[in-house]
């Protein structure tokens, strides 16, 4: 049996948000775990994703830009969260269906430091996966995420060596190129100004799509900012996406995931020893003018 989900989907499109409800409980019935998405995987891999989702660790993060628990744990931990943060109600405001005199107080009523993840006793009962925010330009990707699947079984049954040269190679050949800058940030203040300063550039157009994670069970946990564009082999254009996040006001280390990775369940501690980021930005509040230090984390060189 297979099963069709997606890891970190951009944005589902309007037929998936519909339909996604009737395809949980379709797959539930025969004892399978589904959101609406279109990445193959095997019942074997959702049931130990579903396994790992109960292990109850706290968690913090590294410097890698990824989130990390205490001891040894595998990626599949961190696939089965962002699985299960998919399936889940978003809170969504389309600036290219909602009047923008609407923003203010959407954005008011839902700062990520004050929704909970897993609902609450003060009006939100239900848990809510993300807080999204499409802008006026977005639109979803159309790249063959099932073609990119089965392309990546039959590469790991190959027994290739698998570097991110393959991943990307896979990528190219099936179009999935979309990637987001992440950052990753204390609850509070901090990540409702961050957020505050994301979502008004998305609405204005600077940005095609940002979501950001409400608030966990922790008291001190952390959120992660998701910021994306279009193509992640366009170095040219993430670096865009990087001073437009820098101009809005956002001084915080961000890293570069490419969506394939998330896609293909490829997260901290995978057993090929990738590291899911391919960029690494440090703003330099001393460099006059004021600008990000990136580093290519793949051939460790400096991009600017």
């Amino acid at each position: 049996m297979r099963i069709a989900f997606a890891f970190y989907a951009p944005v589902l499109s309007a037929a998936q948000c519909l339909n996604k409800a009737s395809f949980r409980k379709k797959w539930e019935l025969v004892g399978c775990v589904i959101i609406a998405g279109s990445v193959l995987f095997s019942s074997n891999t959702v049931l130990n994703l579903a396994k790992a989702k109960m292990e109850e660790e706290e968690e913090e993060i590294d410097v890698e830009g990824e989130m990390e628990s205490p001891g040894v744990l595998t990626a599949d931990k961190y696939a089965a969260e962002a699985m299960a943060a998919d399936m889940d109600p978003w809170i969504e405001f389309d600036a290219r269906k909602t009047p923008r005199a609407e923003f203010e107080s959407w954005l008011k009523s839902n700062r990520p430091s004050q929704v909970m993840r897993y609902g609450d006793n003060e009006g939100r009962p239900s848990p809510v996966g993300w807080i999204v925010v499409q802008g006026p330009d977005h639109f979803p990707s159309t790249g063959d995420v099932i073609g990119l699947q089965e392309s990546w079984e039959r590469l790991l049954a190959s027994g290739r060596a698998v570097d991110f040269h393959t991943v990307k190679e896979l990528a190219l050949n099936h179009g999935v190129l979309t990637g987001k800058w992440l950052m990753h940030l204390d609850t509070g203040f901090k990540v409702d100004h961050a957020w505050e300063c994301i979502a008004r550039a998305t609405v204005e157009g600077k940005i095609s799509a940002a979501k950001v994670s409400p608030r966990g069970p922790e008291p001190d946990g952390k959120h992660v900012i998701c910021i994306y564009n279009q193509t992640f082999t366009n170095e040219e254009q993430v670096m865009r996406l990087d001073a437009v996040i820098r101009a809005a006001g956002v001084k915080c280390p961000l890293f570069y995931k490419p969506d394939v990775y998330s896609y293909l369940g490829i997260y901290r501690n995978n057993r090929w020893k990738l590291c899911p980021t391919i960029y690494e930005s440090k703003f330099d509040l001393e460099c006059v003018p004021r600008r990000s230090h990136i580093i290519n984390r793949v051939t460790g060189l400096a991009v600017t």
